[in-house]
C-alpha cells in the first residue's frame, strides 16, 4: 500500500456491529470512483459488541484499512482526534459509521478540496430521525453559543467534515485540550473554508450513542471551550440585586415615615431564597471552569491506543 495515500477516511466506531459491513461496502464503492490512493482508518472506541472482530476481519481482507483499537471508550470526540492523529492522507474526512453521514457526499467534498479549500464543513438541512424537540434544542444551542462566543459557528454543522494536512497539523500540535468541541475547533481555525448542505438519513441500524446526558455534557464543553462570558454572571447578578436592594430600601424608608411599616418576613424570605439561588448557580459555574482547568493541568492523555491492526500485506 502507498505509505502516503492522498485520502484518509476516519471513522469512529462504538458498538456498530449491525451496520459496519453495510457502511464499508457503501464507502469503498464511493471511494473507488474518486481515487484509488486512499486509506480507511477505523477507530474502535472501546466497543463491547462484535465491532472489533468485524473490523479486524475487514483489515485482513483489505490492505487499505487500518484499525486503531483504543484501550477503552474515550468518547466520540477523542476517537475522532485519534483517527486524525493517525491519518496519513493529504485530505482527511471524519465521518460516522451509522450511514447518517452519506458516503455519496464525498465526491462533492473532494471536488472543493481540489479547488483549494482547506476545510469543508457538512451542514445538515434535515435529519430523518430527528424529533421536533431535538431540532429546537439544537437550534437553541447554536444561538446561545453564537451569542457567547466571539467565533460564529455554522448552525447544524456536524462531525462530518474534510480537513487538509495543514489543518491536521494544527489539531495535532496546537489544539490538545481535554475539554473539546472538535467541530468548533475546525470552524475557528480560519483558512479557506466551504460549506455543503446535506440531508441526513435515519440510522441504518442500532441506536444513537449520544444520550441526553452526553449531549448536555458536549454542550457544556462547547460553551466552556469557547467563552468565559458565563463567569460574568456574578457581576451582572450583583448589579441587578444591588439595584433592587436600593429600590426595596427606599420603599421601606418611605413606608416607615408615613407610619405604614411593611411586613418584613415575606420580603426577607423571598430575597434570601433568590439570592442564595443566584449564588449557588454562580458557584456552580465557577466550579465547572475550575474543574476543566484541573483537567488541563493534569495533562493526562486524551486517549490511549491498545493496538493497531492492518493487513499483513500493508
Amino acid at each position: 500500500m502507498n505509505l502516503e495515500p492522498k485520502i484518509s477516511i476516519v471513522v469512529s466506531v462504538f458498538n456498530e456491529q449491525d451496520v459496519l459491513l453495510q457502511f464499508y461496502e457503501s464507502l469503498s464503492n464511493t471511494l473507488k470512483t474518486i481515487d484509488n490512493s486512499y486509506e480507511i482508518v477505523f477507530v474502535n472506541d472501546g466497543s463491547t459488541d462484535q465491532s472489533a472482530t468485524i473490523l479486524n476481519q475487514l483489515a485482513q481482507s483489505e490492505q487499505r484499512i487500518r484499525i486503531i483499537h483504543l484501550s477503552r471508550n474515550y468518547g466520540h470526540e477523542a476517537a475522532m482526534l485519534a483517527g486524525i492523529d493517525h491519518a496519513r492522507g493529504k485530505a482527511i474526512v471524519c465521518m460516522d459509521a451509522d450511514l447518517q453521514h452519506p458516503p455519496a457526499m464525498l465526491p462533492e467534498m473532494f471536488n472543493l478540496y481540489d479547488k483549494g479549500y482547506n476545510i469543508v464543513l457538512m451542514k445538515r438541512k434535515e435529519r430523518a430521525d430527528a424529533s421536533w424537540f431535538s431540532k429546537q434544542t439544537s437550534s437553541l444551542f447554536y444561538r446561545f453559543i453564537n451569542y457567547l462566543s466571539p467565533v460564529r459557528f455554522e448552525q447544524n454543522a456536524s462531525d462530518f467534515f474534510l480537513i487538509d494536512d495543514k489543518v491536521q497539523q494544527c489539531l495535532i500540535h496546537n489544539f490538545r485540550e481535554r475539554t473539546r468541541f472538535l467541530r468548533g475547533f475546525i470552524q475557528m481555525l480560519g483558512f479557506n473554508k466551504a460549506t455543503i448542505e446535506f440531508d441526513a438519513p435515519a440510522r441504518a441500524a442500532g441506536r444513537s450513542k449520544y444520550t441526553t446526558s452526553k449531549l448536555i455534557k458536549l454542550s457544556i464543553n462547547a460553551i466552556v471551550a469557547f467563552s468565559d462570558k458565563p463567569l460574568n454572571l456574578g457581576i451582572i447578578a450583583g448589579l441587578i440585586m444591588g439595584f433592587f436592594s436600593i429600590i426595596v430600601g427606599m420603599y421601606s424608608i418611605v413606608m416607615f415615615f408615613i407610619d405604614q411599616p411593611i411586613s418584613g418576613y415575606t420580603t426577607i424570605v423571598v430575597l434570601m431564597s433568590f439570592m442564595f439561588s443566584i449564588n449557588l448557580i454562580i458557584m456552580g459555574i465557577i466550579g465547572k471552569y475550575i474543574a476543566y482547568i484541573f483537567q488541563e493541568i493534569k495533562q493526562r492523555p486524551i486517549y490511549l491506543v491498545s493496538h493497531i491492526v492492518e493487513s499483513s500485506k500493508a
